[in-house]
């Protein structure tokens, strides 16, 4: 008898990293209306592509609720999904500003905001089971976009991949053996963003290629199903 596959989504209280739920319990705390929990993805269940962030951030996401939403790299995202078709409405920073994703799904490596922002690997392998199974659970996902070094591993190995094959570097584009595109891009935080380290351009950059492998690659598909 085989074990059912694990569930994309962690229990509101997840008890499973005891740091991360003993901060979340003191945000909960402090912050009683905020949204003090693992954080849901957002977006299209049909996804094409699937974005995966770092974790969510303690005024960003963790009190809102939504992925990117609320803080300075969530205006750069999904201002970008707008340019690029990915997204439809107008992101007013809040979870209930009618934002849409088409194409397109987000989520983080870890759930819960970690302190500092900094996850440990203990917690990160812990949350790859969630990160795992999200991937699994989409049929029609050609292409996973990775925010930094973090996700970037973190996607590999929730794939059974190692690392190591596959090397990190802003732009980068890696065909996978299960023939998914896994693209790399630094994250659009405000440190990287305000150091230079990522520019607008550099992540449009990133988007524009992806998006014409997308169409090419979707092409090459209705070319060889008409055959």
């Amino acid at each position: 008898m085989s074990n059912p596959a694990p569930e994309p989504l962690p229990a509101r209280d997840c008890p499973l990293c005891p740091r991360l739920a003993a901060y979340r319990e003191a945000q909960q705390r402090f912050h009683p209306h905020w949204f003090n929990g693992p954080v849901p993805p957002f977006g299209d269940s049909q996804a094409e592509l699937l974005i995966v962030g770092l974790a969510p951030g303690l005024k960003g996401a963790n009190r809102t609720g939504r992925p990117f939403t609320g803080d300075h790299a969530g205006g750069l995202l999904y201002d970008t999904l707008g340019k690029f078709g990915f997204a439809h409405g107008t992101y007013d920073a809040r979870p209930d500003d009618g934002l849409e994703l088409r194409r397109v799904r987000i989520t983080n490596t870890v759930r819960c905001v970690p302190p500092q922002n900094k996850p440990a690997p203990g917690e990160i392998a812990t949350c790859r089971t969630f990160l795992a199974a999200e991937i699994a659970a989409l049929p029609r996902l050609r292409a996973i976009l990775t925010l930094g070094i973090i996700a970037h591993q973190s996607v590999l190995a929730a794939l059974g991949l190692r690392p190591g094959l596959f090397g990190f570097a802003h732009g980068r584009l890696h065909a996978l053996p299960s023939g998914l595109l896994l693209v790399d891009s630094y994250h659009c935080s405000r440190l990287n963003t305000n150091t230079g380290k990522l520019s607008v351009t550099m992540f449009e950059s990133v988007f524009a290629a992806l998006t014409s492998w997308l169409e090419l690659s979707e092409g090459s598909e209705t070319l060889a199903a008409a055959s």
